[in-house]
This record gives structure tokens, C-alpha cells and sequence, in this order.
């Protein structure tokens, strides 16, 4: 399943960047986020491999991040390996002007086991799910509000 989400976030690129990459602000804009563990790598940099875990439903996810390209503040490709799913983020990020970056996120998600039953029955969760973090790190990085509360 492929899908494409994009937002303009009203700061300058280099402020969004600044927030977006540092894993203590996770919390902020990723609801149910409860941890990151650096595995392996340099932290930030092509290779690097972290464990991140989530709270979904009462069910804790565990997944490994690896970063396949860092060319930020231009853009940053990722992929996240959980139990049944593999999804490839290529994330773009563009100066509309000088206070507004467009964050344009390219999603590509392999199922399989049991995930490949749910991936086909309900593949706009993905999509809501990818662009609810996307408008929760738009409201983080604006307006300091955080989805913890």
C-alpha cells in the first residue's frame, strides 16, 4: 500500500527541523509514543537504528527505526519494522516561504501474518493514522501544545 500526506507547517524549515528530529519531542507530537532506545549507529545519521515504543489500543508496539537517508534539512527516509509491518517514510520538506515549510510524507507499507488481514481491511487507518501525526506535529511545533495532555 502507497500513499502520499502533506501539510505546511507555518514556521521556517529550519525550526521544524530542529523539532522534528530530536527524539525528546516525540512525546509531544506522537500520541502513545512511550520510548526511544538508540541500538546501533550514529544517532541521526544514515544507518543509525533505534527501537521506538508505542501504546495502541491498550497493546504495546515495539518497532526498530532505521535512517536509510539524512539529507536534511531538504529531506529524511526512514523505515519502521514491527511484528507483521514494514513501512518506508520518505519525508520532504520544502520552504513555501520564509515562516512556512511544506512537510510532504511518502508512505509505502508491507503486511504480512495477520497484519496483511487488517492492511487490506482497513488500509485508510494507515493513511488517518500518518496524517493525525502529522497535524499533532504541526500543533506541537506552532503552538507548543503537546498530545500528552
Amino acid at each position: 500500500m502507497k500513499y502520499s500526506e502533506e501539510i505546511i507547517i507555518d514556521l521556517p524549515r529550519e525550526e521544524v527541523i530542529s523539532k522534528m528530529e530530536k527524539p525528546e519531542n516525540f512525546k509531544f507530537w506522537q500520541k502513545g509514543f512511550i520510548s526511544y532506545n538508540h541500538i546501533s549507529g550514529s544517532p541521526g545519521e544514515e544507518g543509525a537504528r533505534a527501537k521506538l515504543k508505542f501504546r495502541i489500543s491498550n497493546r504495546e508496539i515495539e518497532m526498530i527505526e532505521c535512517i536509510e537517508k539524512n539529507n536534511l534539512p531538504y529531506e529524511l527516509h526512514t523505515t519502521y519494522k514491527s511484528k507483521g509491518v514494514f513501512n518506508t517514510q520518505k519525508n520532504y520538506f520544502k520552504e513555501e516561504s520564509e515562516n512556512s515549510t511544506r512537510w510532504i510524507s511518502d508512505n509505502q507499507f508491507e503486511f504480512s501474518g495477520f497484519m496483511n488481514v487488517i492492511g487490506k481491511l482497513m488500509p485508510g487507518m494507515f493513511k488517518k493514522q500518518s496524517y493525525q501525526f502529522m497535524k499533532d506535529f504541526k500543533t506541537f511545533a506552532e503552538e507548543g501544545k503537546s498530545v500528552e495532555n
